[in-house]
């Protein structure tokens, strides 16, 4: 996130005439000329927003469409790789960047309208606020950052709450996790109600063709005794019981028509908890192969009461981009326990860029955390990795446990992949 001194939007400079014009012939009301104001373009803003931008404002899919009408290839890209080159794409002042404004307008042109009736800068804010509370995030972002009237504070004080609430997803997980336990009481349940729901209908359909089995028989055999004591006496008898008996299958039918349905909603919601518990389960899958692999990692540690285990990562030189500053200490411990020398560099928030090439010639192989890394630092490392024949190996997060488990995982010495 950008800090005060950082800027946070780009306007470009007013045109400069060739030669001075004369305009001591020319009526004033002709010189004055009120310019209306205009809605920011994407490329006019600094590249430290483009990321959110893009992240924030357009979904995955949307994002490929659009990469598949500029060109550049996207089979087989993966989703992080499509959106790294639209934010380099957005610092540009042509067609693609073009492009990439006009989509944004057309998808958030909704959100644009009710923006474009505040008149102040506070009226702006109040309506972002206003999408705040109410969980209409991406298409709120776009309107307010491009309105004529936001200034730099109100453009660094909704970037710095949409960068907060990417925080947020993050501690959600741990929720899911919890929430997945309960999905599966609840399967358990709705399987054994279903179970109970079909044998109820099973025997409601078994013990309804029985009755009418008996009824037919019984009509059968009223009928033939009837005809032998006379038609004419028993007429009004046999009305009666065809009556009954189709009162008695209404009913039936009604019922059964009843169970039918509450057995298709239990289906339903079967089938809903399902899919919910399938894209849990993934997520917890994941979260066990990385656990398991730390577990892995510490086991020797724990058995040897803190002495250094053996393991073919001694001499190991490792260099970490990016990540939290209060995080750097446990992991250079976790590594050197290891035996991996471990080098760090903070992506340039307060170390130089220039020390990076000297670092990654240091390194046998270089780790950095997707989520908390600049992109021009992340491209800055790939590209000085392939320069030197180094290896990169990008996290899943900033955690301990996902640098724990790369080192378990991933054999460090192993040839270095140049792949983009």
């Amino acid at each position: 996130m950008s800090g005060p001194g950082l800027p946070i939007m780009m306007k470009a400079a007013a045109p400069v005439l060739p030669r001075p014009l004369d305009l001591r012939g020319v009526p004033p009301r002709l010189i004055r000329r009120e310019v209306a104001p205009r809605r920011t373009k994407i490329w006019e803003f600094s590249t430290n927003l483009h990321c959110s931008i893009i992240g924030t404002c357009l979904s995955t899919a949307e994002l490929r469409q659009v990469l598949r009408k500029l060109g550049p290839g996207t089979e087989g890209r993966s989703d992080h790789d499509l959106h790294a080159t639209a934010v380099a794409m957005a610092a540009h002042r042509d067609d693609a960047a073009r492009q990439l404004n006009k989509v944004l307008d057309h998808r958030h042109k909704l959100a644009i309208s009710q923006f474009s009736k505040a008149s102040t800068e506070e009226a702006v804010r109040a309506l972002w606020r206003e999408a705040v509370r109410r969980g209409d995030i991406p298409g709120a972002y776009w309107a307010a950052l491009t309105h004529p009237l936001a200034t730099q504070p109100l453009v660094r004080e909704v970037f710095g709450e949409v960068h907060m609430l990417s925080h947020l997803v993050g501690a959600a997980n741990r929720a899911d996790i919890r929430r997945l336990c309960l999905l599966e009481t609840e399967k358990a349940a709705l399987e054994d109600k279903l179970q109970r729901q079909q044998q109820a209908l099973h025997q409601a359909v078994v013990s309804r063709d029985a009755q009418i089995r008996d009824l037919r028989q019984a009509l059968t055999q009223h009928i033939v005794q009837g005809a032998a004591e006379g038609r004419a006496a028993d007429g009004d008898a046999l009305r009666g019981l065809v009556g009954d008996l189709e009162r008695r299958l209404s009913a039936d039918s009604r019922r059964r028509a009843a169970v039918e349905e509450r057995l298709a909603a239990a289906q339903a919601a079967l089938a809903q908890e399902h899919a919910v518990r399938l894209a849990a389960e993934a997520e917890r899958d994941a979260m066990r192969r990385e656990l398991a692999a730390v577990e892995t990692a510490l086991a020797p540690v724990a058995e040897s009461g803190g002495a250094r285990p053996e393991t073919c990562l001694e001499g190991v030189r490792l260099l970490y981009v990016g990540g939290r500053p209060n995080q750097m200490a446990p992991m250079r411990d976790a590594a050197e326990r290891l035996g991996v020398a471990f080098l760090h560099h903070d992506g340039g928030v307060e170390n130089h860029t220039g020390l990076l090439p000297g670092l990654v010639s240091q390194s046998d192989v270089v780790l950095f955390p997707v989520d908390c890394i600049s992109h021009e630092a992340m491209q800055a490392v790939k590209s000085l990795c392939r320069q030197g024949g180094k290896r990169y190996i990008p996290l899943r997060s900033a955690s301990i446990t996902s640098l724990l488990a790369a080192m378990h995982a991933a054999d460090l010495r192993q040839p270095p992949v140049l792949a983009a």
